[in-house]
């Protein structure tokens, strides 16, 4: 397999308050990690800086004109939402984030690279299409998805998220599209609080994965394997964006799912195995949540390490 990464220097611009989990050494900390002779044949670019229209590839125009309201022009920090900051820089981050995530579906569709994984932060799964929340300013992978289907033609986009939080931005923006398909592991009851196994969409193109507090690997596999696996099988996607938050890793501090490293790996080559079989191999990769530095290092490593290996 051939794997391209998307990374920028603007990404650790994007600054939130002292102690703030979503913070800029995440990206440092996987930087050291990806040092690893493991990654020399890795295809790593910087990411390019998206049009302000992307944006409204998923969101309305009245989004997109309260966020950058919301940027302060001063080196300051501004609260935009219970626990969602900005600062001077962190709209190019967002757009360089939705740059990469667009160059990434390109590459794969164009057959330059089998798979990608962009490492952008800010994270993007919990924005709704009228609403930055949850440390998300704009949907990356909504974006994505709908780059594919509008300038591609791609008919079935799959979007898998892992994030141990609830994507319930990608939920809402295509809550009533069957031409995506949602599917979700997390922990429940958590923030944002969505994600009940009864939310299917009104096309039955949601579905819901929903774990227990303190559960771990076993019960990650069986969601995997009797839920969003056999929603994969049945919708035959012509591509697959991953939503890959690291967050259920038993070291982060924000939740308590107990997986280790290897479940995201195994999980990874599921996921590639359906890719294989309907989409031509092509996926696309984007960083969510994942905050403890260490258990994010070990997780998003071994994950690109089989996006390479197949």
């Amino acid at each position: 397999m051939t794997t391209r990464l998307y990374e920028h220097e603007i990404f650790l611009e994007h600054n939130t308050p002292p102690g703030h989990p979503e913070r800029a050494d995440r990206l440092r900390s996987l930087a050291i990690a990806l040092q690893h002779p493991n990654f020399d044949k890795l295809d790593r670019k910087p990411a390019p800086q998206a049009n302000e229209d992307a944006v409204l590839l998923a969101h309305p125009e009245e989004h997109l004109r309260a966020v950058m309201r919301a940027i302060p022009e001063e080196d300051t920090i501004r609260q935009i939402e219970a626990d969602t900051y900005v600062s001077p820089k962190s709209f190019q981050a967002a757009l360089t984030g939705i740059g990469g995530a667009l160059a990434a579906v390109d590459d794969v569709i164009s057959g330059k690279f089998d798979n990608a994984f962009v490492a952008s932060r800010p994270p993007g799964h919990h924005a709704e299409r009228n609403k930055a929340m949850g440390f998300c300013l704009f949907n990356n992978a909504a974006i994505a998805a709908r780059h594919a289907q509008q300038t591609y033609g791609v008919e079935r986009v799959a979007i898998v998220d892992w994030d141990v939080h609830h994507g319930n931005g990608t939920q809402d923006i295509f809550w009533n599209d069957p031409s995506v398909l949602f599917a979700s592991t997390h922990q429940m009851p958590l923030y944002p609080g969505t994600g009940a196994r009864d939310e299917t969409g009104t096309k039955n193109n949601i579905v819901n994965a929903p774990l227990s507090p303190d559960t771990g690997s076993e019960h990650f596999h069986e969601a995997f394997r009797s839920r969003v696996l056999p929603a994969l099988e049945n919708f035959r996607p012509d591509f697959i964006i991953i939503s890959a938050g690291f967050d259920a890793h038993h070291r982060d501090p924000l939740a308590q799912i107990n997986l280790v490293g290897n479940d995201f790996d195994w999980a990874t080559g599921r996921v590639m195995e359906i890719a294989g079989k309907y989409a031509n191999n092509r996926v696309v990769s984007l960083l969510e949540g994942g905050y403890d530095l260490e258990g994010l290092a070990e997780s998003a490593g071994l994950h690109i390490c089989r996006l390479m290996k197949g």
